[in-house]
């Protein structure tokens, strides 16, 4: 799930850049990329809380809470127009996102875990 998190979420800065270059279409994009990154951080966080039940782990699911928490911020900051707080947590949000990456794949599951 952080995998697909971290694709589409790397489609948002070249989204705006679409619309910041005079493209009025690539606003359309950034909107529907947002609606998309943030569906998808909800889902991932359902499986970091399953994460956390089933195999006691429970720093999936403190990454992923703090993560959804800044894109639902930025979220509303975009629709708000306040780009002071969007662009600064969108660069926030990203690097976030990579490090959490980063830790899950470092991290995999060894098939003992994934039986119990």
């Amino acid at each position: 799930m952080v995998t697909v998190h971290v694709v589409a979420i790397f489609g948002q800065p070249v989204f705006a850049g679409v619309y910041l270059s005079g493209d009025y279409d690539g606003l359309r994009w950034h909107s529907l990329g947002a609606d998309t990154v943030t569906f998808i951080g909800y889902l991932q966080l359902i499986v970091a809380i399953v994460v956390w039940v089933r195999l006691r782990r429970a720093w999936p699911f403190i990454g992923t809470a703090a993560l959804v928490a800044a894109e639902t911020i930025q979220y509303f900051a975009g629709l708000d127009g306040a780009l002071w707080l969007h662009l600064p947590l969108g660069v926030l949000t990203i690097a976030a996102l990579v490090v959490l990456f980063v830790a899950v794949w470092r991290q995999p599951l060894r098939k003992a875990q994934i039986d119990a």
